[in-house]
């Protein structure tokens, strides 16, 4: 077909979303990470309140393992002519590890172990920590996702009316992102497919999510914005464009960005190397397919539900309590779409179902084993409660040996009075 015009380009329709969400809503607050996509949304939306006079909130969650020039960045941003309410969270969140098999998760600005910090807790008026949070939904060891959906609510219901929360993602950048603002069973703002409603009263809105990285880039050079220069760094250092990531660094997906650390900022990955296990593995098999990256591969003569065995067995050789915890996901996997789903597990991937969570494959099993992806997040289960009760005693056993962090008993507690026992498919 070639290419299609079309009547307007992506930065006029962002602007046209911004007034429009400026217009119809009560309050906007943005979510910002100091990446390249939330910092040119809220530079450019600080032009359309500034032409119409409207104040916004601004939160940002503060992971604690984050360059240096991401948070000067931030301290940048804060500048803002329109902001209204900065809200820097530096809080205790459980974040995913996937970097270690014994240790799948660490704990963000740990109150135990100020001594391994990557950097000194942030000061100033705006900085909200465990001391003086003001949220009462908030417990230590708390899920950030679980954080953002709970602060929407806390927000509406502190200054009332309709709130909209713009988000920068982009929908180019990864399938997941593409669902969440394409699936058509979501419940919207007045039927636009760039919204998406929260609880009551709150809508999240994507202005950014029809834009590609040349589109931010393009933005940032028209009107001469601030930027996180760690991306000038990175470029230089090899990566494209459209390889550099931020974000905190262990998740199953931006641990592919660990190795830049140790090259972009060294004094930074020192500590990094003390903070969380298994950080230096992961910076030297990030980008391989050991890790389940750049695809997965298995010897010629097994079969995908063998090689997933091979993987089981190999780990066993260190812990039989993983071991079992694997077999009972894929047990389940099986069970779940085998007798629910009635789609059989299939060996290797069906052409036209990828990213299809109705179809499942053991060459998905053997590759979320290969990304130490400890809930089967990649093949949508849930973390539970009695997950993470198992997960606590295994932590018990091998912190004995391997001085590994240890998850709080009032933690696994608090986390089963939020999450109560989910959904069948995913335990």
């Amino acid at each position: 077909m070639g290419k299609i015009y079309l009547e307007k380009n992506v930065l006029d329709a962002f602007f046209e979303r911004m007034e429009y969400v400026f217009d119809n809503f009560d309050n906007v607050y943005f979510s910002v990470s100091g990446g390249k996509d939330s910092s040119v949304m809220v530079q450019l939306a600080n032009i359309v309140a500034k032409k119409k006079n409207k104040k916004y909130d601004v939160l940002f969650m503060d992971f604690e393992a984050q360059y240096s020039l991401t948070m000067q960045h931030i301290e940048e941003l804060k500048q803002l002519s329109m902001i209204r309410k900065f809200y820097h969270c530096c809080l205790e969140w459980n974040e995913d590890n996937g970097v270690s098999m014994f240790d799948p998760e660490w704990i963000t600005w740990d109150h135990t172990k100020k001594e391994l910090w990557v950097r000194e807790m942030p000061t100033g008026a705006e900085i909200i920590n465990r001391d003086n949070c003001p949220f009462d939904f908030y417990f230590d060891g708390m899920e950030d996702f679980d954080f953002t959906k709970l602060f929407s609510k806390w927000y509406q219901e502190h200054h009332g009316g309709t709130v909209a929360v713009g988000v920068g993602i982009r929908s180019d950048e990864s399938l997941n992102r593409f669902r969440t603002i394409a699936q058509s069973k979501k419940e919207t703002y007045n039927n636009l497919n760039w919204t998406t409603k929260i609880c009551d009263n709150v809508y999240n809105f994507y202005p950014l999510y029809d834009w590609r990285t040349e589109d931010v880039w393009g933005a940032v050079a028209k009107y001469d914005l601030m930027f996180n220069e760690v991306y000038e760094l990175m470029y230089k250092n090899g990566l494209s464009i459209h390889e550099q990531r931020l974000c905190q660094p262990f998740g199953l997906d931006q641990r592919q960005g660990l190795d830049q650390f140790k090259a972009i900022e060294p004094e930074t990955w020192e500590k990094l190397l003390n903070r969380v296990s298994g950080a230096n593995m992961g910076s030297l098999y990030c980008r391989t397919k050991l890790l389940g990256h750049l695809g997965t591969c298995k010897p010629k003569h097994m079969t995908w539900e063998e090689y997933s065995m091979f993987l089981l067995e190999s780990i066993g050789l260190y812990s039989p309590e993983i071991m079992k915890h694997y077999s009972e996901k894929i047990e389940r996997t099986l069970y779940w779409h085998n007798v629910k789903k009635g789609n059989p597990v299939t060996d290797d991937d069906i052409e036209g179902t990828k990213g299809n969570a109705d179809y499942c494959s053991w060459r998905l099993i053997a590759k979320a084993i290969e990304k130490n992806d400890f809930w089967f997040k990649s093949l949508y289960f849930a973390e539970t409660k009695k997950g993470y009760e198992y997960l606590r005693q295994i932590q018990e056993k091998y912190n004995k040996i391997m001085d590994l962090v240890d998850i709080d008993e009032k933690v696994t507690k608090a986390r089963g009075k939020l999450y109560g026992e989910n959904s069948e498919n995913a335990e």
